[in-house]
């Protein structure tokens, strides 16, 4: 589905995430998708242990503070048409709720008890259900499903709630929860068993492993928000006795999924989705910043219309995404970009044209060296079937591809960033001219 409303709030929600990136390049590129999840659980947890009792003045946060959180995670999820991040985002707010009214009764009456085992199921279900199918985001065909979904598990819940107390409840519950699987004490096992599999299914959705490791995208902020708000979510529940630390961590859930959905939105609209290399967009917003010295290359796939027309949009896609991949590790201080087609930019802050030059005659030499795999349509997704069939017919087709590349650097003459892509540009088409797989300036 369309995501909706995402380029004119990305403007302004662009000034509040627009430091996270910088504050977690330092850590080492495996720990930088979970640093601000992780950060967020940590000072939850360090709330609590240095201020175990609020005053009275502020004694309503444990209460007014996750329901403020949840239903504006929920409203910006829905705006963005996140339709995962929503589904939870929702869960643990009618969780919150039921908390809530149930505590009422007391922290050991049998009220609070089903309502903790009922959200400690249905909140990770909720999640493992949305996780096995695409995220079709809010506004998706027949998406009536999730509400009936929402208002049958309500039910049951209050069902449960009630046993006992109506001719309708009766008392048969009182002993399913005294089953050692459902007896919430303090988790049920099987709330344990959902949240581990939600938490599993989350994080393969974040970290994909299948395709060449070039072609892998980086993590999604939402998928990985979603495992960390399941960790949270978990500590809440384990410690459900506790108004405070149940309030604290459910609040710390919410905050990671709406600070993932406000990092999702970044994502989109500054970072290509097809080469994962920073977009147009954030090109035109570096340059606006640029130090008095810099170089600028223009890069351009070579006969890449013919290219696609011979093999096809998938091959031609995966043209782009291998030298993208190529262009992402160009050294010397470079930073690329998706500039349009099959068109890339490459930036040198800081740098001549003299000092640029050997990196960018690099980047040319071994985007020429590699070789392309041309997957054929009956090929298995699975890696085990995919080496039997490959070992058992002729080899795969193999096909090289070039770049030319036309740089130019601020001057006298060229003194602003537009004119030195111009010059760039213009000498890219140099290049071409003069029979492509070249560097010229």
């Amino acid at each position: 589905m369309r995501l909706s409303g995402g380029r004119h709030i990305a403007k302004v929600n662009q000034g509040i995430i627009r430091d996270i990136p910088g504050a977690v390049e330092g850590l080492p590129r495996i720990l930088r998708p979970i640093a601000v999840p992780a950060a967020i659980i940590l000072a939850a947890a360090l709330a609590r242990a240095a201020t175990p009792a609020l005053p009275q003045s502020l004694s309503g946060l444990t209460t007014v503070g996750p329901y403020v959180v949840l239903i504006l995670g929920a409203a910006i999820s829905a705006w963005f048409n996140r339709g995962r991040a929503l589904i939870m985002l929702v869960s643990l707010l009618a969780a919150f709720a039921g908390y809530s009214l149930a505590m009422e009764s007391g922290s050991k009456s049998f009220a609070m008890l089903a309502v903790s085992a009922a959200f400690a199921i249905i909140v990770p279900f909720n999640v493992l259900l949305a996780s096995w199918f695409p995220d079709g985001g809010v506004r998706q065909h027949r998406n009536y499903r999730w509400l009936l979904l929402g208002l049958a598990e309500i039910l049951i819940v209050l069902w449960i709630a009630y046993a006992g107390r109506s001719s309708l409840s009766g008392t048969a519950w009182r002993d399913v929860l005294g089953h050692p699987l459902l007896s919430p004490d303090p988790i049920p096992l099987a709330a344990q068993a959902l949240i581990a599999a939600a938490f599993v299914a989350a994080v393969l959705r974040a970290w994909p492993r299948r395709g060449p490791k070039e072609l892998r995208k980086e993590p999604r902020p939402v998928d990985i928000g979603i495992a960390a708000a399941l960790v949270a979510f978990f500590v809440a529940c384990w410690w459900r006795e506790s108004v405070a630390v149940f309030s604290a961590f459910i609040a710390a859930a919410g905050v990671i999924l709406l600070v993932a959905v406000l990092q999702e939105s970044h994502r989109l609209a500054f970072r290509d989705e097809l080469t994962n290399l920073p977009s147009r967009r954030a090109l035109e917003e570096r340059i606006a910043g640029l130090p008095p010295r810099y170089a600028i290359a223009m890069v351009d796939v070579d006969h890449f219309k013919q290219f696609n027309d011979a093999h096809g949009h998938h091959v031609g896609d995966q043209v782009l995404k291998l030298v993208a991949a190529r262009l992402a590790r160009i050294e010397g201080g470079g930073v690329s970009y998706r500039y349009g087609g099959e068109e890339f930019c490459v930036l040198f802050p800081e740098r001549t044209l003299e000092e640029s030059w050997p990196h960018l005659e690099k980047l040319r030499k071994d985007i020429e060296d590699y070789r392309i795999a041309v997957r054929g349509g009956d090929r298995p997704r699975q890696k085990d079937s995919g080496s039997r069939l490959r070992a058992a017919r002729a080899p795969e087709k193999t096909l090289s591809v070039t770049v030319s590349v036309g740089a130019a650097e601020r001057d006298d003459t060229l003194i602003r960033p537009l004119l030195v892509i111009r010059a760039a540009d213009e000498a890219l088409y140099r290049a071409k001219r003069a029979g492509r797989n070249r560097v010229m300036r």
